[in-house]
């Protein structure tokens, strides 16, 4: 019993660590629509159902302020600069799966 309270522990534990995709996009959606449908102020690419690995070298480039695609760098810095590599990683993989 001690084993499989310790382990629903250590599940639990280890879920409130795991970056929500669906919970970073909120602030997402605003702009980007709760698909990921839209061009944001007619400038940028449809994001939902891009690439994982495309979302996740755009997001770090926005964060480093290395990438300034449609002149909306500074924008997206803002955005992304408190985002962790696992919120990253967890905001691209939903992305991908919004059609």
């Amino acid at each position: 019993m001690k084993k499989v309270t310790l382990a629903l522990m250590l599940a639990g534990a280890a879920s409130l660590v795991m970056a929500d995709g669906a919970a970073l996009y909120k602030k997402c959606a605003g702009c980007h629509g709760a698909k990921g449908e839209k061009k944001v102020l007619g400038k940028s690419a449809v994001i939902g159902g891009m690439d994982v690995a495309t979302l996740e070298e755009d997001i770090k480039g926005y964060k480093a302020g290395t990438l300034n695609k449609h002149g909306m760098g500074m924008l997206m810095k803002g955005q992304v600069a408190s985002m962790s590599d696992a919120d990253i990683k967890a905001v691209a993989e939903y992305i991908h799966g919004l059609k």
